[in-house]
């Protein structure tokens, strides 16, 4: 049976030597560098980055400004007002749409709750991952700064349904067939 004063003796010696070891091992291995700046990895597929608003085809928004985005936040960082749609002006197929929408990535921590939340998949969220500023301002994205950028094809808001008779075709996406009006 060892005795207390030997037990002592090998752990005063054996700790130095295993912490040693811990050195050594790692003193001859290749070492990791990232070039961040230079040399931008990819993300993963199913990366939480940036959000943005999407479009329908015809360039209509996808967002009717119901605000369960802001709702299901935990964070509190989306902030959205609705408004309705007129014959004349038409931002987004449904009777409503998102006039003001403000994400404030102070605060936001990339949970995708919101995007989960949305009925109509309008909030999505991108693989930019580069969001850092040095002015706190800069840091609360405004709808032109989260809207998708208009594709060849699509018209600027406001303006017509291009893509069925109404926001039902929209929603169920038959509008397959039917031809856009430039």
């Amino acid at each position: 049976m060892a005795t207390p004063e030997s037990k002592s003796l090998k752990e005063h010696f054996w700790d130095p030597v295993a912490g040693f070891g811990v050195t050594f091992r790692t003193m001859f291995k290749k070492v990791v560098t990232e070039q961040y700046p230079f040399e931008k990895m990819p993300t993963a597929p199913r990366f939480h980055g940036r959000h943005q608003l999407n479009r329908w085809p015809d360039g209509l928004e996808k967002c009717i400004g119901c605000e369960l985005c802001a709702w299901a936040c935990p964070a509190d960082a989306i902030y959205v007002e609705g408004a309705s749609n007129t014959d004349e002006e038409r931002f987004s197929p449904g009777e409503r749409y998102g006039a003001v929408y403000q994400i404030n990535y102070l605060r936001c921590i990339l949970c995708g709750l919101c995007i989960e939340a949305c009925p109509t998949r309008a909030l999505t969220m991108t693989n930019e991952y580069e969001l850092a500023d040095d002015n706190r301002t800069d840091l609360i994205y405004e709808k032109s700064d989260l809207l998708a950028p208009l594709l060849p094809g699509m018209e600027q808001p406001p303006h017509p349904m291009r893509l069925g008779d109404d926001e039902g075709d929209y929603y169920r996406g038959s509008f397959g067939d039917k031809e856009t009006a430039s």
